[in-house]
């Protein structure tokens, strides 16, 4: 733990785990984000949040899809931990890459992957300390796009991909 950022920021899952996992290379913020959480470039960890809800789980897999990124079931993710660090090389308000969306963003390179380690989070850059648990798995987050069960194995494609005719719906307010 000494060689790792005392800074943390706080991402949704699977957001987070794309950033150290699936190449998502801007994490979009409000420019009054950035000010007020004192957001500059350098080396930071990513703390994966504990709040995770199944209409925000299924937007961000489609979005994350949308780029090409094939994200864990939402049991398989772990929630309330420093999951890696990223070095932030820049805040922009413009940019050419599919993961930029917003009025700002921080531009990111070089993710670690680490073993997780549990700590609370907070709004913006906040200096982490270790916790004690990993937040628990929620009973819809075991029952995430399981189809009809088999009498064996008590599910008929365990690994299959949720498939959506339409984009689920956004489940936040713009702004």
């Amino acid at each position: 733990m000494c060689d790792l950022p005392r800074l943390a920021l706080s991402v949704r899952q699977p957001s987070a785990w794309a950033i150290i996992h699936g190449g998502k290379v801007v994490e979009n913020r409000s420019l009054g984000s950035i000010r007020a959480g004192r957001m500059v470039p350098g080396r930071i960890c990513i703390h994966a949040t504990t709040g995770l809800k199944e209409d925000e789980f299924r937007y961000l897999h489609w979005r994350l899809a949308q780029h090409g990124v094939t994200c864990p079931r939402p049991d398989a993710l772990i929630r309330g931990a420093i999951i890696g660090t990223v070095e932030v090389t820049e805040i922009i308000t413009k940019s050419d890459s599919e993961w930029f969306g917003g009025e700002a963003g921080l531009l990111l390179s070089n993710p670690k992957a680490i073993d997780p380690i549990p700590a609370s989070g907070a709004l913006g850059y906040f200096e982490w300390t270790r916790g004690q648990d990993f937040a628990p798995v929620k009973p819809w987050m075991r029952r995430f796009n399981r189809a009809n069960a088999d009498m064996a194995t008590g599910e008929l494609f365990p690994d299959a991909q949720p498939s959506y005719k339409e984009p689920p719906q956004r489940p936040w307010r713009k702004g």
